[in-house]
């Protein structure tokens, strides 16, 4: 291998940089692997007084300065008002699984280090950036972003990100970039419903071939994404935390960590979604319940809403435990003087008035029924018609000189005090430590305005510190109960990123749960994304009225089932249906929660949606399939093979009252052929190897 030449070695790919004469870190290659002694750097030149080598250099990191003219991972300003950062090669050092590169600024003793982490028995690299003041005044930072990624200079790559909204999250859209720049964004706070933390590059890939680059942001507050392509016909792609209305100032002494980037490189977008599946469950999710599988959960606010008591509730909770549920979750309602949702957030006590003894006597009926007990908590809000807001009017983000925006009637705490998140901990900390919760639905259901803060001398730090906060309060409840399941909600799949999941052991992916729209969302949403920890419910709403219990199970049944239905108004008979549901889903939930994911068929392309899980052993496989909400469509039959089996064993399966046997390599090259019965249908077909 050449000197300055560094080479990550993953299960099935090389990523290569190398210091060219200039000391500035070069990115040489990402991809398949080759013989490492035939890289090597490559310096570029001066064209012509308009385009300097860096243009046409594939820099690793790149900084605002010099010659280049393009966006920059990094912008800062030094002490003097200097705005022009020169980086170059200082130091390198390797550990198992984990390189470290260091630029510095002598000029100033400002250090950059690149660390990328990567592992033998997969393909993703976590990388992330620190910068480190080593000088004797304060620096500003502009701008850093995680990582910057180029990829192969060769013909237009497609772009893929969500383009969603509240309700319909994860709806997935790809854009050729032939030139310029195409940004995903959030502003609001939280990563959000619309774009997405992540970005998938590719040309003409398909779930089973072609090249496909990825890359997700560990990080759910205002991120930004930017995939740029030159006149030289180079993609670059930057990820990292939002530029709008952000700096951070960083004193003499000390350092600042970006938030990580997972990327990866994979042939084909089936083996990218396993890929990262599989890596989080082992390396990102909270190690409590991250290999367990997550339980059937009952949430009764569809049921009672506001109106919540411990009558009611246990009547729910009766039900609930004789269908199959293993846990209890009361929502909105209990606390304060919370009757609306135009008052109370804040006042994290019971109320009294629908709880006179508290909610131990609750708690012991549901842990009677051989269930454990949930709670929802909205912390990170607080309405003015409130004791809270009455108290400390202080503690929310505002201007004094501004009328603050109420959306559902919320204001946002200002997490980025001390003595606010002390608070916000403090309260979940009490009930907690006097009840007999397991679980906790964290909710944020607003976006941030009027953003003063008194407290902070660089106020554009508030986006940044407040997402650590919310992460902070999440470690330190797991920390204290360690059998304590979080689940991070926010109006739906606004907080459902990989930076949450770090912190949470669930998301709620979309208040939607329209059974037909969430074919969608899931779909959008399993693309990087684990499937465990994706909440479905099944519920009595949604516009897909038409839709049959099979339908809404099937659907629910392909994340973590949970229940929102109005069990009380169910008869002896459908209530039967849901449990024989449960008891179904049981027997091959962890062949789904953990299993392999092959998307066989969608709406778009085949009219049908096809959806196959393979258990890691091979001994299971369980496959979905529901036709669309017309008929005249789907009078065809469809065709599709299943993928992911034991060539060499035999599966037995029941379908259409028959019992069928055949081999792996049969069922996996052989076209099988399903006569759709109408519009709205759906089946569960379940695979087991004799």
């Amino acid at each position: 291998m050449q000197k300055n030449v560094f080479v990550i070695n993953t299960l099935n790919t090389h990523y290569v940089m190398g210091v060219n004469d200039d000391g500035v870190l070069q990115h040489i290659h990402w991809g398949a692997k080759m013989p490492v002694d035939e890289y090597s750097v490559f310096n570029e030149w001066e064209h012509n007084s308009n385009h300097s080598e860096l243009d046409y250099t594939k820099e690793e990191y790149s900084v605002f300065g010099g010659t280049r003219y393009r966006a920059a991972a990094l912008k800062c300003i030094y002490a003097d008002g200097c705005r022009d950062s020169v980086f170059t090669f200082k130091s390198v050092t390797r550990d198992e699984g984990l390189l470290e590169i260091t630029l510095t600024d002598s000029e100033y003793d400002v250090d950059l280090v690149l660390s990328y982490a990567y592992g033998s028995d997969h393909d993703i690299i976590t990388r992330s950036v620190t910068v480190v003041n080593n000088g004797n005044a304060a620096i500003t930072l502009e701008r850093v972003f995680s990582a910057e990624l180029n990829l192969p200079s060769r013909s237009p790559y497609k772009v893929i990100n969500t383009n969603g909204s509240w309700g319909a999250e994860f709806l997935t859209e790809s854009n050729e970039l032939n030139n310029g720049t195409v940004v995903y964004e959030s502003k609001k706070g939280i990563a959000g419903h619309t774009h997405s933390p992540f970005v998938i590059m590719h040309r003409d890939a398909t779930e089973d071939w072609g090249d496909v680059f990825f890359a997700a942001l560990g990080y759910g507050g205002n991120f930004k994404i930017e995939v740029n392509r030159d006149f030289c016909n180079t993609t670059r792609c930057m990820l990292g935390i939002s530029d709008f209305d952000f700096s951070y100032t960083l004193g003499a002494g000390e350092k600042f960590t970006a938030p990580k980037v997972y990327m990866g490189y994979t042939c084909g977008f089936t083996a990218m979604s396993n890929m990262m599946n599989d890596f989080a469950v082992d390396n990102i999710l909270p190690k409590g319940y991250a290999k367990k599988h997550l339980p059937v959960l009952y949430n009764s606010w569809e049921a009672t809403e506001f109106d919540v008591n411990t009558r009611d509730q246990l009547a729910l909770a009766r039900i609930a435990a004789d269908i199959g549920c293993e846990l209890f979750v009361m929502d909105d309602g209990w606390f304060g003087k919370r009757n609306n949702d135009r008052a109370g957030l804040g006042d994290w006590y019971v109320n009294t008035d629908k709880f006179p003894n508290g909610l131990g006597e609750l708690i012991d009926g549901v842990n009677s029924l051989g269930m454990d007990f949930g709670l929802w908590f909205e912390p990170e809000m607080v309405q003015q018609d409130s004791d809270l807001y009455r108290a400390r009017p202080e503690w929310t983000y505002h201007y004094d000189s501004r009328t603050p925006s109420l959306l559902r009637h919320q204001l946002v705490l200002n997490l980025t005090r001390d003595d606010v998140r002390e608070y916000v901990f403090d309260c979940m900390d009490s009930m907690l430590s006097k009840y007999n919760i397991r679980y906790i639905k964290w909710d944020m259901n607003r976006p941030f305005s009027e953003i003063g803060t008194d407290n902070l001398e660089n106020g554009k730090e508030l986006w940044y510190r407040h997402t650590m906060a919310v992460y902070d309060i999440a470690d330190r409840l797991h920390k204290k109960y360690p059998y304590l399941q979080l689940e991070a909600c926010a109006s739906g799949g606004g907080r459902a990123e990989l930076g949450a999941m770090e912190h949470f052991d669930m998301v709620w992916t979309s208040d939607n749960t329209d059974p037909l729209d969430r074919l969608y969302i899931q779909r959008g949403y399993s693309m990087l994304y684990p499937r465990k920890c994706m909440r479905a419910w099944v519920t009595d709403a949604g516009g897909s009225c038409r839709c049959s219990d099979d339908f809404r199970f099937n659907t629910s049944m392909q994340g973590s089932l949970s229940i929102g239905s109005h069990l009380l108004k169910k008869d002896k008979k459908t209530l039967q249906g849901y449990k024989e549901y449960i008891a179904r889903y049981k027997s091959v939930r962890d062949t789904i929660q953990f299993g392999d994911l092959y998307r066989l068929a969608n709406y778009d392309c085949d009219g049908v949606f096809i959806t196959q899980y393979v258990s890691k052993d091979k001994s299971q496989s369980v496959l979905f399939i529901s036709t669309a909400p017309t008929s005249l469509f789907n009078k065809q039959d469809k065709e599709f093979v299943l993928k992911g089996l034991d060539p060499n064993a035999d599966y037995e399966c029941r379908y259409n009252d028959n019992t069928y046997r055949h081999s792996g390599r049969f069922l996996m090259n052989k076209w099988h052929k399903v006569t759709i019965g109408g519009a709205l249908q759906s089946r569960i077909v379940v695979l087991n190897r004799v």
